[in-house]
């Protein structure tokens, strides 16, 4: 009997396997150790409809606004806001290197758009302040800091509030599926049961 093809769903859970991280790890982990207990309580890594989406809003905010040490944050916030770790931290995993200068230049784009940097000041002020040389680390610190700080800040409200919705309707598409797919098994043995009799 040949095997289906791994659907990219089927990779994405395979990876998410690989790269959950386990209670065991947390409990080894130096940062968690001392609220080792509390964060391995069972309540927290529970698969609900309402843990789950807020463990994901959790994991795009700490993803966002903490750039090192993600998992262990995203458990420790997950304690109040009774959020599943396991979601919280697989969700930190999208600012990786390969996004995270994509991600940087979002932000700053968020943030100059919000400050109104490019309008408040006449001419080309970034190209100016680039082609400057000694004065790059003033555009660095006037400019592109308070830009990218906003930005951040922003992405990551936004981020958790679009990760909430998403994760919540996934959820609900989930639970869907699975009564439907329960609901044509019962049909199909009645139907089975008909045909017998």
């Amino acid at each position: 009997m040949a095997s289906r093809p791994m659907t990219a769903w089927d990779r994405f859970a395979a990876w998410s396997r690989r790269n959950l991280p386990t209670r065991e790890s947390m409990e080894n982990s130096r940062l968690l150790r001392p609220i080792a207990h509390r964060v391995l309580a069972p309540e927290l890594w529970r698969f609900t409809r309402r843990s789950v989406p807020r463990g994901v809003a959790l994991g795009m905010f700490t993803g966002i606004l903490i750039p090192m040490g993600q998992i262990p944050a995203s458990a420790v916030l997950a304690l109040p806001f009774r959020a599943n770790v396991p979601a919280a931290a697989l969700t930190t995993f999208f600012t990786n290197p390969l996004t995270t200068p994509f991600l940087f230049v979002l932000y700053y784009k968020v943030g100059a758009l919000l400050l109104h940097v490019d309008s408040a000041v006449p001419g080309q002020p970034l190209g100016d302040a680039v082609g400057a040389a000694p004065s790059w680390l003033d555009w660095l610190i006037q400019d592109v800091g308070p830009a990218t700080g906003l930005g951040m800040i922003v992405c990551a409200v936004a981020g958790a509030v679009l990760g909430y919705a998403v994760a919540a309707l996934g959820w609900r598409a989930w639970i869907a599926r699975k009564w439907r797919h329960r609901h044509d098994r019962h049909d199909e043995r009645l139907g089975d049961a008909r045909n017998h009799d």
